[in-house]
């Protein structure tokens, strides 16, 4: 069973930067498209980058040039770079996986996910 466990949210200011990590388990680390979720105060959960087995990443638009998604074969982690943060950005944090690149089902449960809260 793949398992993720995020972590590395908390409080940061407006314009801030913030390291998100999620370690994988329960699998070869390489085997899958990760992807970091996020779900914002009154929205739905949005897709907000993915990186595949290959390294090739996607970013929502509202974060484009300012995430960056990367993985770590070697932790089994994944990583999400935030900076320029903005008070949108605010939100509880998922990290996930898919099957495939195109795939837009989830294979794991989702956990607790990592709080980020950015004050302006």
């Amino acid at each position: 069973q793949v398992q993720l466990v995020e972590s590395g949210g908390g409080p940061v200011q407006m314009g801030g930067s913030l390291r998100l990590s999620c370690v994988v388990s329960g699998t070869i680390f390489n085997q899958y498209t990760l992807g970091w979720y996020r779900q914002a105060p009154g929205k739905s959960r949005e897709l907000v980058a993915s990186i595949s087995t290959g390294g090739i990443t996607d970013y929502a638009n509202s974060v484009k040039g300012r995430f960056t998604v990367s993985r770590d074969n070697a932790k089994n982690t994944m990583y999400l770079q935030m900076s320029s943060l903005k008070a949108e950005d605010t939100g509880v944090y998922y990290c996930n996986a898919r099957a495939g690149w195109s795939d837009r089902s989830v294979v794991a449960p989702w956990g607790q996910g990592t709080q980020v809260t950015v004050s302006s």
